[in-house]
């Protein structure tokens, strides 16, 4: 597929918009704020918490762009695929399982969430709590919150709840970093989830989901099993279409796995699926493309971030970090995505060609993607701002 509109383009003019108002915005933004402080103390949130959390609040761009639009550009399940389940991530994922061993033992008996499962969520959500993102929460709510214009009332809750769990003393102000959104800690929760789901696992009197990997997976397990994850299935696995199949499809189109293999569906492996659950159908580039059967459980996966893709990724890693090898069956491009090691490859690559991407890290922001189309458009290529095995082939790329 392709796509007419990019992030690129979209995100360059949003950003000239925005830059053009900043005095406007830097004056409503205090008088925002300043209400904002009074409603923070008024729902009960320590002054002093509130007054250090909310001072010296500027204009913060970024915030504001990421709550205002959706990206133009659309990323393919095999490029997010290709990022969210490489070989660093497999590696890495093994290596720290075995150094969590215990604590991911006990999560499992205690909790009921298989731990291959924790650890995979962990890996997708942060890199294993290596990268919880780099917005400070208070700072940027209120951005979003005084100039996004969407669901303040929402973003104002979570603010509240955010600085209340500072004012208790789980979580110190100064580690309350994360997504535009509010989501922090090593797996990421919103503040209400916080307050409703978050465990402490290692018995030291606080639910520190930033420097404490215990509690931080064991609040994860405790999210899906709230989400009626169910220990004796499966999240699912892949399989084969009978050729021409145009059967129902849907994860939600469940039906027991005898009816999938009366209608010829069969495991990866060749046999009828087997077992006294249910399954729905699901094929996210296609019927042309990979499918699974996946459980009740991959619903569990996807009301962590409510997306198709988000779940299966989850459940794909776990699958490697159990010993899996890929998927079986090739996604329908001719141009695959790329490992976060190529995508930093391609960043350089295009340094080396003059193109300014700024420092390469592996991301493909507005700038790169700018710089693609361009060195697609000097190769004769389509220009699709897609970090791809193509462009990054034609660039001399063999990694």
């Amino acid at each position: 597929m392709t796509t007419t509109r990019t992030a690129a383009g979209y995100g360059a003019i949003f950003a000239a918009a925005l830059l053009a108002v900043i005095p406007a915005h830097a004056a409503s933004l205090k008088s925002c704020v300043d209400g904002l402080r009074r409603d923070t103390i008024a729902a009960g949130v320590p002054r002093t918490v509130a007054d250090q959390a909310l001072a010296n609040v500027s204009f913060d761009e970024k915030a504001v762009r990421f709550s205002r639009t959706q990206p133009e550009y659309k990323t393919e399940i095999w490029d997010y695929m290709a990022f969210l389940v490489d070989r660093d991530r497999v590696r890495d994922g093994r290596a720290l399982m075995k150094r969590h061993m215990t604590t991911l033992a006990q999560v499992q008996k205690r909790i009921g969430v298989d731990r291959y499962i924790v650890a995979a969520l962990w890996g997708v959500e942060t890199d294993y709590g290596r990268k919880k993102g780099d917005f400070f929460i208070p700072h940027a709510l209120a951005n979003v919150i005084c100039l996004s214009g969407r669901r303040a009332d929402y973003f104002k809750g979570e603010l509240i709840t955010a600085l209340k769990i500072v004012a208790a003393g789980d979580i110190h102000l100064k580690d309350l970093k994360g997504s535009w959104a509010g989501a922090f800690g090593q797996t990421q929760f919103m503040p209400s989830t916080y307050r409703r789901l978050a465990v402490d696992f290692d018995g030291d009197g606080h639910k520190d989901l930033v420097n404490s990997t215990d509690d931080a997976l064991a609040s994860a397990a405790n999210y899906l099993k709230k989400a009626s994850w169910d220990n004796r299935l499966p999240w699912g696995f892949e399989v084969i279409l009978p050729k021409g199949y145009d059967g129902p499809s849907g994860r939600k189109k469940r039906a027991a796995l005898s009816t999938w293999a009366s209608r010829g569906v069969r495991h990866i492996n060749g046999s009828p699926p087997k077992g006294n659950y249910s399954a729905g159908l699901l094929l996210p580039a296609g019927r042309n493309g990979p499918a699974f059967l996946v459980t009740s459980n991959f619903d569990a996966l996807y009301s962590y971030n409510v997306a198709e893709s988000y779940a299966l990724a989850i459940g794909h890693l776990s699958d490697r970090l159990r010993g899996h090898g890929p998927l079986e069956t090739r996604w329908p491009t001719d141009d695959p995505g790329l490992s976060r090691e190529q995508r930093l490859d391609l960043q350089r690559r295009l340094m080396v060609n003059g193109y300014d991407i700024g420092k390469p890290d592996g991301l493909i922001g507005p700038a790169t993607q700018n710089a693609i189309r361009k060195a697609e458009i000097r190769l004769g290529m389509e220009p699709t701002g897609r970090p791809g095995t193509k462009i990054y082939r034609a660039l001399g790329g063999t990694k």
